[in-house]
């Protein structure tokens, strides 16, 4: 496979790293960037060569530790 997706894309200025994942239709893509949002990350899927890319980025909030 001749594609090379890039590693990172800057959206609105903010960066947003490939999870290393070729998803082989939208809702698998979307459904990914789903558990990566629930997870406080924000994404966008991108459509690449007839394959769909996640690319995500953490959110940054207010730093709470908890002992598990």
């Amino acid at each position: 496979m001749g594609m090379s997706p890039n590693l990172a894309i800057v959206v609105d200025g903010k960066k947003f790293m490939w999870d290393g994942q070729l998803y082989e239709s939208t809702g698998d893509a979307v459904g990914a960037a789903d558990l990566y949002q629930k997870d406080n990350f924000e994404t966008q899927v991108v459509a690449e060569d007839g394959k769909f890319l996640v690319y995500t980025r953490r959110l940054v909030k207010e730093v709470i530790v908890t002992a598990q």
